[in-house]
């Protein structure tokens, strides 16, 4: 095949972890970022850079990180950018880029973004604000490239259903309700699930935690492994507790030519999508699905011109447990697959969950993965929010036969059903799904319940009552009366 000279091209992956500490973000990116010009095989690279896109830092605050990180490398981009929060935006950010590669606009991408979150927390907790690089105004602010994700509606707000923590949970009680399976069977099935994970972050030499767990190790609550959100104990959750960095160089075939990137470092982006679903959570058609990861998944498969029993390699984003379940009944992927397992990384909780840049650790490892099996294909999904937002991308050591092709499908993901969510119901409502959120101490402290109304509509509820608390944690809920107030308080019945 002739390739085209202008045809997108990943050619080199940076990951970096940073164990002692230390490092602020921008460090850790510069060597994430040399890193991935070495594993181009052309330090030149750097030089040619013509765009360096970042993801949104939360444990330092630069104007213009893509900006402090050029002058690093000794670049001179002509463009920089940054992201709004979302765990969707590395995956968008490779989309943008090679379409405009593609259409001629830009030679040279830089992808990445940092977080040296433990370092920081660790550094907040002493009352220490750390010296880091701190740029003054006369730095103008990057331009926003990918905006983002609105994460507080106000049937959220009011009743402080304010974190992935407690929303994800939610998520996971009607998977279990749709499935029809008793609390002792599904905590079963998740267990399995993170511990398939945790034998892939085990093998993955740029994982966090590089340890296999039994299942009953992550669904059992112990001093150091304590329930936060019913059904989640800790090792449930996303760690965000890590140091890491993760960088990509795009480029056009005619740029790895001209500099003499080996042909076996070349990854082709063959096809990207994105969509959302509705931005409140009470206005979801059901919390256990997600029509954009289904119609968004289904049409960037499509534009790659392949189908799911094509692709070799998967990596689904893997905040919580009930993210993967969800995306994996969207897209048609089983939970058990041997021969498939649903991370090339480990996921959020093993691999290691730096806020908003997991996804460019997988975009590296999938890389790294279709290197080693050459002529396959992997697919990467990237989830912001609430299972909000979501980003695809489909990649191959071998060329498309059509160029990369992209697509925004949202028109298609607003035509779906939703959920009426009046503002300010009272009266009696039938539980639909909840959570209860632990203290430090292990004790029930709040309960967040979603509850249909009589007229079917979806209600959004808090409690702090005792026997409603009790009831939560040790039974099965659903279908449950529950009286709720106007202010969004409520108490079963």
């Amino acid at each position: 095949m002739t390739l085209d000279p202008r045809t997108p091209v990943l050619v080199g992956v940076g990951q970096h972890s940073e164990r002692d500490g230390g490092l602020e973000p921008i460090d850790l990116l510069t060597q994430a970022a040399r890193t991935a010009a070495v594993d181009a095989g052309s330090t030149e690279l750097l030089r040619k850079i013509d765009a360096v896109r970042i993801v949104r830092l939360l444990s330092w605050r630069y104007r213009d990180p893509g900006a402090l990180l050029a002058e690093r490398l000794g670049a001179r981009p002509r463009l920089t950018g940054y992201t709004g929060n979302g765990g969707n935006t590395p995956q968008t950010l490779v989309n943008i880029a090679a379409a405009e590669i593609a259409a001629g606009q830009l030679d040279v991408v830089l992808v990445g973004g940092a977080e040296s979150w433990r370092t920081r927390s660790k550094l907040r907790a002493r009352g220490i604000r750390p010296e880091w690089t701190e740029q003054d105004e006369s730095v103008p602010k990057a331009p926003l490239v990918v905006p983002e994700v609105p994460m507080s509606a106000e049937s959220e707000r009011r009743i402080g259903l304010d974190r992935p923590a407690y929303v994800y949970p939610l998520f996971e009680q009607a998977l279990r309700i749709a499935a029809g399976a008793s609390i002792g069977e599904h905590s079963d099935r998740i267990g399995a699930l993170w511990s398939r994970f945790s034998a892939v972050a085990a093998a993955n030499p740029h994982a966090w935690t590089r340890r296999e767990y039994q299942p009953s190790e992550i669904t059992t609550a112990t001093p150091d492994n304590r329930w936060v959100s019913a059904p989640y104990t800790k090792l449930l959750n996303s760690n965000n507790m890590v140091d890491q960095a993760a960088a990509l160089l795009l480029c056009s075939v005619e740029v790895a030519q001209r500099l003499g990137i080996p042909r076996d470092r070349w990854i082709f982006p063959h096809a990207g999508a994105e969509a959302h679903d509705t931005y409140a959570i009470a206005e979801r058609g059901a919390l256990h699905r997600s029509p954009a990861i289904r119609i968004a998944g289904a049409r960037a498969l499509e534009l790659a011109e392949t189908g799911l029993d094509d692709i070799a390699h998967v990596d689904v984003y893997s905040c919580f447990p009930s993210a993967v379940q969800v995306a994996a009944a969207e897209l048609g992927l089983p939970i058990d697959d041997p021969a498939r397992p649903l991370t090339v990384t480990g996921g959020l909780t093993f691999a290691g969950g730096p806020w908003n840049n997991y996804s460019t650790h997988a975009i590296a490892t999938m890389a790294e993965t279709l290197r080693r099996d050459p002529g396959t294909r992997g697919l990467i999904t990237a989830n912001g929010g609430y299972l909000t937002k979501h980003a695809f991308g489909v990649y191959s050591t071998e060329p498309p036969a059509h160029g990369f092709r992209h697509e925004d499908v949202q028109t298609l993901v607003d035509a779906e059903p939703t959920t009426v969510a009046p503002a300010g119901y009272q009266g009696t409502a039938e539980v639909e799904s909840w959570t209860v959120v632990y203290d430090r101490d292990g004790e029930p402290e709040t309960a967040f319940v979603a509850a249909r109304t009589p007229a079917g509509a979806r209600t959004l509820a808090r409690s702090i009552d005792p026997v409603t608390l009790s009831c939560l944690a040790t039974e099965d809920a659903a279908g449950k009366a529950v009286a709720v107030d106007a202010d969004g308080g409520c108490a079963l019945t």
